[in-house]
């Protein structure tokens, strides 16, 4: 894919144009209000984003605004996750979400021999609460099942070390590649022999999100963020190494909202994000989404909703994982967030932790549908249910 460096000097223009409207539908908010919400915060260079001409695998993606979800109480056992329930899990929602008989032509539908694929997964909350192994291995089995080459996948996420610590090794996965942006050598040093964050080799500077803020990093802090200042650039594998990506967060809440798809893909590719999270959390997880690394190349949603958390998240506080035993599926990330969103916080409603929904913690849902990324009104999103055991 071609790469466009983006001039320095445009960082803000008026989002409500006519080319950031939902087919078919108006938009959730007017360009007004977007122009008064930004206008209150930092600018951006989102406006950039729209310069990329979009191609057929853009978000949404095939099945704009439908959701599969899979319910089974038995994938959990002992509690531990059952990998042959799983298989059967994803099975049953991509053959739903597809309309095909065949479980490779619904892969097909996607991804191909010879492409590359990575498989953003989310371990930042260390073993207790990571995209589970089975999770991982079924989207493995049946993209093999459906002749795609082992070496052609990959499993990535920003931090190389959480990817270890939570058990994505390379002696785990056999033939798969596993990387990260942020990396250590064997020493533990972030550093080579040249003084150089390792880390500054895995970001492209032809690509990045540009936001008017920036954070206060230490000597210990700056190898995760591995660059300061006002730029976040994207990796060099969402850049340069894939070609297709199937998005595998966990079902988790981040306060009185949801971290699932949107967040694990924004947070996960581009650097320096610890400025982001105050001022731009809604922001950046919409926005990163918009550029074209990110927007060309997801063309699945898989959330990993077996077991996940409905408070103290996206850390790991055990008093707080619960089983959801579900599975969602589809190429929306938008309307996949929404449906996320809806079960923690009925969950979180359950367990007295909030009285009702604040739609003001799901802002970025809004802010996606206006950039085109997927639906986030619940009318307008399908939910196919499957319930199995």
């Amino acid at each position: 894919m071609a790469k466009t460096p983006f001039s320095r000097r445009r960082f803000f223009k008026v989002l409500g144009t006519g080319s950031l409207v939902v087919a078919g539908a108006p938009l959730a908010a007017s360009p007004e209000s977007i122009l008064k919400q930004q206008q209150q915060k930092p600018e951006t260079n989102i406006a950039d984003a729209a310069e990329v001409p979009r191609n057929i695998n853009s978000m949404p993606g095939k099945y704009p605004g439908k959701v599969s979800r899979v319910i089974h109480p038995g994938a959990i056992l002992d509690n531990e996750i059952i990998e042959e329930q799983v298989y059967i899990m994803l099975e049953k929602a991509m053959l739903q979400l597809t309309g095909e008989k065949k479980l490779k032509n619904a892969w097909r539908q996607f991804v191909s021999p010879g492409e590359r694929i990575g498989l953003k997964v989310n371990p930042v909350a260390g073993k207790t609460l990571t995209t589970s192994h089975a999770v991982t291995r079924s989207i493995i089995k049946q993209l093999e099942e459906s002749g795609i080459d082992r070496g052609d996948i990959i499993i990535w996420d920003r931090r190389l070390m959480q990817l270890h610590e939570t058990g994505y090794t390379e002696e785990n996965y056999p033939g798969i590649k596993v990387m990260g942006t942020e990396q250590q050598d064997e020493k533990g040093s972030y550093y080579g022999s040249d003084g150089k964050l390792y880390g500054e080799k895995m970001i492209d500077r032809d690509w990045y999100y540009w936001a008017d803020v920036e954070g206060e990093y230490d000597e210990y802090t700056i190898p995760f963020m591995v660059n300061g200042g006002k730029y976040s650039y994207f990796n060099r594998i969402v850049t340069q190494e894939l070609d297709k990506i199937i998005n595998v967060p966990i079902l988790k809440n981040a306060g009185a909202t949801v971290t699932a798809a949107m967040k694990n893909l924004a947070f996960g590719s581009v650097s320096n994000t610890g400025r982001l999270h105050a001022q731009l959390w809604n922001e950046t997880s919409a926005y990163v989404c918009a550029f074209a690394p990110v927007r060309d190349k997801v063309v699945l949603n898989i959330v990993d909703g077996l077991k996940g958390c409905f408070n103290g998240g996206p850390g790991a506080n055990p008093q707080f994982f619960c089983n959801y035993n579900t599975m969602l599926v589809g190429t929306d990330p938008v309307a996949i967030d929404r449906i996320a969103h809806e079960i923690v916080v009925a969950k979180r409603i359950e367990e007295g932790i909030q009285n009702a929904d604040n739609p003001r913690a799901s802002a970025f849902l809004d802010m996606a549908e206006n950039l085109e990324l997927g639906i986030s009104r619940r009318e307008l999103i399908e939910v196919h249910e499957i319930n199995l055991g």
